[in-house]
């Protein structure tokens, strides 16, 4: 009953079914699934070459734990061996070389350091050029490996802390103002020569000059006057023999004299000349050549 009721039914009912039917696919298919294989294909080749570039710059700049190739990092700083170029400046607290090699800065322009204080300012400076070396501070000073003060330079003068002075060039030592020294002294197979070309030349001691030559000469030439003055004391002379070949004679001395005694006399002004030696003085006889 049942079935028939159904098979009845069924043949009776008529569906309308639609005159055309759509399918609609889900996918990439075509020529843009082949220009996606092959887009992943490209980044795939890619990826790889770079990282095989990554494994070879990791290589040739010896990449390690510790730092890369001559360049590593210890507890006291960066530790650098052979020759570096820096493009840029550089910053540290301290550059120091190993205890058997140099320490070699070299540029093909100019090498300077510069030490700036706490606002940033340069405070002082050091240029070594291809012709010239500058500093510029406040004060230059050289020192000994024991803490000696062997040259400083300020404003105000310049210091010499050494045993000696040398000066070896051929033309000496050039000053264009005064020069304080305790002592002034040749090599012992050398002459000394003090000289003043178009000025004079004076030699001031509060307790005294002294000049000593103990082998040689000692020679004072003079275009005007040389003068020997003592405020407080005496000047002494202390020789064998003192000649002054080239004192005026008096007027009463006559060409043709044979007479080879002199005595020396002096004028109220200083002036020596000589007078013919007798029993008795006879500069009384010239003072008028001191007129």
């Amino acid at each position: 009953m049942v079935r028939e009721q159904y098979t009845t039914t069924t043949q009776e009912t008529s569906l309308e079914h639609p005159d055309k039917e759509y399918v609609y696919s889900i996918g990439i298919y075509g020529w843009r699934k082949r220009c996606l294989y092959l887009f992943v294909l490209l980044l795939l080749i890619i990826l790889v070459v770079n990282f095989a570039l990554t494994i070879w710059i990791l290589k040739v700049m010896r990449f390690s734990p510790s730092g890369m190739g001559q360049l590593q990092v210890t507890s006291e700083g960066l530790h650098l061996e052979g020759e570096s170029e820096f493009l840029y400046p550089l910053y540290a607290k301290e550059i120091r070389s190993r205890q058997d090699n140099a320490l070699l800065l070299h540029s093909s322009q100019n090498v300077t350091v510069n030490a700036r204080n706490d606002e940033g300012k340069i405070t002082s400076r050091l240029t070594v050029g291809p012709k010239v070396i500058e500093t510029h501070g406040q004060q230059f000073q050289i020192n000994s490996d024991k803490g000696k003060m062997l040259f400083s330079v300020d404003d105000k003068e310049v210091l010499v802390g050494t045993d000696k002075l040398r000066v070896t060039g051929a033309e000496g030592a050039l000053f264009e103002h005064s020069v304080e020294t305790p002592l002034v002294r040749a090599d012992s197979s050398k002459q000394l020569r003090l000289e003043s070309p178009t000025r004079s030349l004076s030699m001031d001691a509060p307790k005294g000059v002294y000049i000593k030559a103990q082998t040689g000469e000692i020679e004072a030439i003079s275009r005007k006057d040389i003068k020997l003055q003592s405020s407080d004391g005496m000047i002494l002379l202390d020789a064998e023999k003192i000649m002054m070949p080239k004192l005026p004679q008096g007027s009463k001395t006559s060409p043709g004299s044979s007479q080879e005694l002199y005595e020396v006399c002096a004028c109220p002004d200083g002036r020596l000349y000589l007078s013919i030696a007798d029993a008795t003085s006879t500069c009384q006889e010239y003072s008028r050549d001191c007129q």
